[in-house]
């Protein structure tokens, strides 16, 4: 290893306007753990979580495995996830009970996106006296928000309004919000990738910042004497670090500032929204964002629903052109399960990308994955049905060691969903005795 001068772990670079935190390098350890570094020994990087939500449920008989334990078959949409076979636990038999009516009626799709963090009834409203619970992420983000930059960031594809009669008579806030900060306190999310870009990079003065946007120069070109000097307190190993990390600034900035495909510069311009036109790319570009946000611990707790509850958004790019919510209820058409299908495997792609990035970037002898717990699913299961037991859920990550992935987990059915929510939390040392209508912590998950 190669002679290194310590820096603090806070240690960020600054500019006009700019704020660029940095990743786990060498020279953050302490000494002693510097001088033993070659062998792993130190203290260990934080535990990340993300819930990733998907909308409408999945094509079931794509999705559950064939065995349980570690002798299982990966179905078609899973399959995607082969590369990560050690890396997934896929549980069945969990269950959100509050998603369902208990008398209420229709709004499947509100009750499902309200309910699958807080695991409470939300109230049927379509006015200002909405009230479900407090979400898992924002229980964790109360304890453990002080040690990060974001004491959570909650992040999305589609916008959602905030009031009205979006679903059979609830509040469009139910069915745009997975993030509940207080039983009436939805925590909107941002769906403008530029948006994220510039919170995680911004800071100082805000005339300094709009000087900066103005300049339409890279964030990079601001920082570049503090990093400089910083490049010369460095060693070898975590030069290239830094060189690796701010490339990926730099293509994530320049992706933001592509124009949609079918637009053309004008004189005047204002500057670029920094949402593409093709889905696919915001979708990537929401995960690279979060990847960045977890590797310079600019937070520890995120979420990202990947398109509101009940989304009608067609994939004509996949070659689907009707609407996603219209082919979940396919009654058994043939056509329009494949089609279902289709947009099942569109998201499993993006999001088996997102965890080949998070083990593409090394913390000491291990990786942002093993560092990471991240829950894939939905809080409906099959769309048709509107079914809100034996959902689909995967959870990827090896949580610091504290799971013991590459198994199907098959539980009772009617299992609390929120069981598993007080069993990750424990593993970041979040105190809580209950969650909605949790009756324990789920077992198994470490063997």
């Amino acid at each position: 290893m190669s002679r290194t001068t310590r820096i603090s772990r806070r240690t960020v670079l600054r500019g006009l306007g700019s704020v660029i935190a940095l990743p786990a390098l060498e020279a953050m350890l302490p000494r002693k753990a510097i001088a033993a570094a070659s062998s792993a020994i130190g203290p260990k990087p934080p535990t990340r979580m993300l819930w990733v939500y998907t909308p409408n449920g999945q094509h079931m008989p794509d999705w559950v495995p064939h065995g349980v334990g570690t002798d299982f078959e990966l179905p078609r949409t899973l399959e995607l996830l082969k590369d990560f076979r050690r890396d997934i636990l896929v549980l069945s038999g969990l269950a959100q009970d509050n998603a369902f009516a208990h008398g209420d009626g229709g709004g499947d799709h509100a009750r499902a996106l309200a309910t699958f963090l807080t695991g409470c009834h939300v109230r049927k409203t379509s006015g200002s006296d909405i009230k479900v619970g407090v979400s898992a992420d924002q229980v964790a983000a109360a304890q453990l928000g002080h040690l990060t930059r974001f004491p959570s960031l909650e992040v999305g594809c589609e916008h959602g309004g905030q009031a009205g009669n979006c679903d059979s008579g609830y509040s469009c806030a139910y069915s745009s919000n997975i993030a509940w900060r207080g039983e009436a306190t939805p925590v909107a999310k941002e769906v403008n990738p530029q948006s994220v870009f510039d919170r995680l990079f911004s800071g100082g003065d805000p005339a300094e910042r709009e000087r900066r946007k103005a300049s339409q120069k890279s964030v990079l070109d601001f920082v570049r004497d503090d990093a400089s000097r910083l490049q010369n307190q460095l060693g070898q190993n975590d030069r290239r670090k830094m060189d690796e990390y701010l490339s990926s600034v730099r293509e994530l900035e320049q992706r933001l500032a592509r124009p949609g495909d079918d637009s053309i510069p004008k004189p005047a311009m204002n500057r670029p929204s920094g949402i593409p036109k093709d889905f696919g790319e915001h979708i990537r570009l929401m995960y690279d964002l979060l990847a960045v946000a977890f590797q310079t611990d600019s937070t520890r707790i995120a979420s990202f629903v990947v398109a509101n509850e009940g989304s009608n958004r067609s994939y004509p790019m996949i070659g689907v052109n009707d609407g996603h919510h219209e082919v979940s209820h396919h009654a058994g058409d043939k056509k329009k399960q494949e089609k279902i299908a289709k947009i099942n495997r569109f998201h499993m792609e993006q999001f088996a990308r997102f965890l080949g990035k998070l083990r593409s970037i090394k913390e000491g002898e291990e990786t942002l994955l093993d560092h990471s717990m991240i829950v894939y699913g939905s809080c409906i299961a099959d769309g048709n049905s509107h079914a809100h037991d034996n959902l689909p859920i995967v959870l990827a990550g090896h949580g610091s060691g504290s799971l013991s992935p590459g198994r199907h987990l098959d539980y009772p059915r009617k299992t609390p969903l929120n069981d598993l929510w007080l069993a990750l939390l424990d593993r970041i040392n979040v105190k809580v005795d209950h969650l909605g209508d949790s009756d324990g912590r789920l077992p198994q998950l470490s063997g």
